[in-house]
């Protein structure tokens, strides 16, 4: 499959397609449907216009075999409980079948694809990694003290929510960020890094490994969390922040998502003032202890890890060719400071 990856953008644009038009019928969508691609990365977003019930929507290609059928179903289960509790979240369009999702075959695809519809959500993204944040500096404080009020909404959530029978997903906890086989990939083996950058990794790993081991998992403190609470899977609109695109959601550490939100910011001047504002929102809703705070640097610098690894398991794919250079160069600054200051 890594060859279908390695496909020219517009060939793997016109293939995904193809597996999409067959899909459409599943939910009533004339397969002629004008289509839009929206994103291609870890899975390939189309806008679908509805030219029959005159409504645009979104269909999501998931990338194979990132998660069972359960943990996907279970991903829908919390979005669903989400939004029923207050936050603003993706509204899923059931198949014609009441089906969250289908699986859906197409010879111009390997393998057999999850896929899901959700209605068209109106609102502007906070910005994207490749491009940075949008906006004022004082629209960015307020979007930034908005989210971490969202975010303290949905960690309140889980501390109260008994998750369903069945309910299942994956973990980004001390085995899942360092152990021998870490969720996006063991981050220290990326071919690109040099001697001395492996040789730091495998300090950085060793130090996050017994950090991480230390400051346990106490439900105050850790949970189901999004895990990518990124510019561009936050939508700024009239009814407020929506957040979307829980593909990465698992079991981690309360930072972890705060981390996950500022650190393409690390090094830039946006980085103290998003900070500031993202955890001051967060403590509206939710305490956020200085005691606890105290522990975020160890957080931003597992984040980081994990995009090594994500590189280094999808180096095929175009997204891991044109960033990994800036990747390998954040992360090493972050290490710098990381076991320089312990």
């Amino acid at each position: 499959m890594a060859d279908f990856y390695r496909l020219p953008l517009a060939e793997l644009e016109q293939r995904y397609e193809a597996l999409v038009r067959r899909a459409l019928p599943l939910w009533g969508i004339d397969s002629d449907s004008p289509l839009r691609l929206l994103k291609l990365r870890e899975n390939a977003v189309y806008a679908v216009t509805d030219r029959a019930a005159h409504e645009k929507l979104v269909i999501r290609v998931h990338r194979a075999g990132y998660h069972s059928d359960a943990e996907l179903q279970s991903e829908w289960q919390w979005i669903t409980d989400l939004g029923e509790y207050g936050i603003l979240t993706p509204e899923a369009r059931a198949s014609g079948n009441g089906r969250m999702f289908e699986i859906v075959e197409s010879p111009s695809v390997p393998e057999a694809r999850q896929v899901d519809v959700v209605d068209w959500i109106e609102g502007e993204q906070l910005g994207s990694v490749e491009e940075g944040l949008q906006g004022s500096p004082e629209e960015i404080r307020v979007r930034f003290e908005t989210l971490g009020s969202v975010m303290a909404k949905m960690h309140n959530h889980v501390s109260q929510w008994q998750a369903p029978e069945g309910f299942t997903r994956h973990a980004w906890d001390v085995d899942g960020l360092t152990g021998e086989a870490p969720f996006w990939g063991r981050f220290w083996e990326l071919p690109a890094l040099n001697a001395r950058q492996r040789d730091t990794m495998l300090k950085v790993r060793d130090r996050l490994r017994a950090a991480l081991t230390q400051l346990g998992t106490a439900p105050d403190i850790y949970g189901l969390i999004h895990a990518d609470l990124v510019f561009e899977n936050v939508l700024a609109g009239a009814d407020g922040i929506r957040v979307i695109d829980f593909d990465d959601c698992g079991y981690g550490w309360h930072l972890f998502d705060i981390a996950t939100s500022i650190i393409f910011l690390h090094g830039t001047e946006h980085f103290a003032p998003a900070k500031e504002a993202l955890i001051a929102g967060y403590r509206q809703n939710r305490p956020l202890p200085d005691e606890h705070l105290a522990w975020f640097p160890v957080l931003l610098m597992a984040r980081a890890t994990t995009y090594l690894g994500w590189m280094h398991t999808r180096s095929e794919t175009e997204t891991a060719r044109e960033m990994t250079p800036y990747i390998i160069e954040l992360v090493m600054n972050l290490a710098e400071d990381y076991l320089g200051n312990l």
